[in-house]
């Protein structure tokens, strides 16, 4: 069962979950009785987790080649078990994404493991990070602004991406680094918690053999500049979501050039939200806005 939290869904919460439109659900129900919506004393109508996990398998079957009056034709149990038989490769996606929004909803680390895992029988984990992860973590955000989850939601199924991605990481520093002409310095500005594309950029890098030292967050140019002393010639990196504000963000680069950069070979790149808004010229040398995660590992 759900957690408790959240076990009632409205049909808007049913389309911002599967993308299936509210019309089409209400033709879903009345032409094939799939679906079996109550409702509050209020009288408004909701769907419970049972109706909720019935449509996400529904909706797995759907887009991946079965009419929907076949489907109607499935018990409960054949619908379950086709659901679980199908092996293709967005199958198998699709599958584990129903998996994570079930994991997330009722907190469930173990139901999360196992369609991780089940992924990674099949997959990279480069592959997982970009082909499911990143669509998925897309996705949460799109259901957070609606409303259809909360923030503790978020928070809980983001941590457990990151506990994948240290794990990975750790494997990856467990031998000497290959590519040794140059030090990355990866750490987010104070007040800026978005920290899954930092951290799986340092993923990249040290997968690549890369000298790559991740600081993580509420790092100020301070104490970025002591480890400046360090290293002949420093990549930092910088991820922009949130701070510094559009407002602050040319000075802050002012600060960066002066502080990091000035008279020495060291360079510094922002990505981000920043990044990808920031419509002017950067009057400094060494400093730049990269759009994407991809741009980045193309001019290291």
């Amino acid at each position: 069962m759900l957690n408790n939290i959240k076990t009632k869904f409205s049909i808007k919460d049913l389309e911002n979950f599967t993308g299936i439109k509210p019309h089409t659900i209400r033709i879903w129900e009345k032409r094939y009785n799939l679906l079996e919506p109550s409702r509050t004393d209020t009288n408004i109508r909701y769907y419970d987790e049972h109706n909720f996990v019935k449509l996400l398998n529904i909706n797995l079957l759907y887009n991946n080649g079965f009419k929907i009056s076949k489907i109607a034709e499935f018990s409960e149990e054949a619908l379950l078990l086709k659901a679980k038989e199908i092996i293709s490769d967005k199958a198998l996606e699709d599958g584990a994404i129903n998996s994570f929004k079930l994991a997330m909803l009722n907190f469930n680390a173990v139901l999360f493991n196992d369609a991780y895992n089940k992924l990674l029988a099949e997959k990279s984990f480069r592959q997982i990070f970009v082909e499911v992860f990143i669509p998925f973590l897309d996705l949460i955000g799109f259901l957070w602004q609606s409303k259809s989850i909360k923030p503790i939601h978020e928070h809980f199924i983001s941590n457990l991406i990151m506990q994948k991605l240290h794990s990975n990481i750790e494997r990856n520093q467990a031998s000497n680094f290959v590519q040794s002409d140059k030090t990355f310095v990866l750490y987010l500005p104070m007040n800026e918690i978005h920290e899954l594309g930092l951290l799986f950029l340092h993923y990249e890098l040290t997968i690549r053999g890369y000298h790559s030292i991740y600081l993580g967050q509420n790092i100020d140019i301070e104490s970025v500049e002591d480890v400046k002393k360090l290293y002949a010639k420093v990549h930092f990196i910088s991820y922009f979501t949130v701070s510094p504000s559009e407002n602050d963000l040319d000075s802050y680069i002012e600060k960066v050039y002066k502080d990091l950069i000035d008279n020495t070979e060291n360079k510094f790149w922002f990505l981000g939200k920043r990044a990808i808004q920031y419509k002017g010229e950067i009057p400094y040398s060494g400093i730049k806005a990269v759009t994407s995660l991809e741009k980045v590992l193309k001019i290291i």
